[in-house]
């Protein structure tokens, strides 16, 4: 499972997707992110999860989401990719 930081901002985002791309390879078949420390963020966010998500599907990954925090949802919604990044399960962080 990749866990997103607590703070994921335009400021942090290419950190964070260096980060977590470089662990990408060594995750699982199902790739899980878990955002559920997740706190502060912006719309660099939802663009981490998507460069995510495509180099999971160049790698022949499934890719899901666990924790999104409400807002982040309601953005990805607003922006129409709320079905690209789906929630394995656990019910939303307020």
């Amino acid at each position: 499972m990749l866990k997103l930081p607590p703070i994921l901002t335009q400021t942090t985002a290419m950190a964070c997707l260096r980060d977590l791309g470089a662990a990408l390879g060594a995750q699982p078949a199902e790739v899980v992110v878990d955002a559920q420390a997740l706190t502060r963020f912006d719309s660099a966010a939802l663009a981490v999860l998507l460069a995510l998500r495509r180099e999971a599907i160049k790698l022949k990954k499934t890719f899901t989401t666990v924790g999104l925090p409400v807002r982040l949802t309601d953005l990805a919604r607003l922006y129409g990719i709320d079905e690209l990044l789906p929630d394995c399960g656990l019910p939303p962080v307020k």
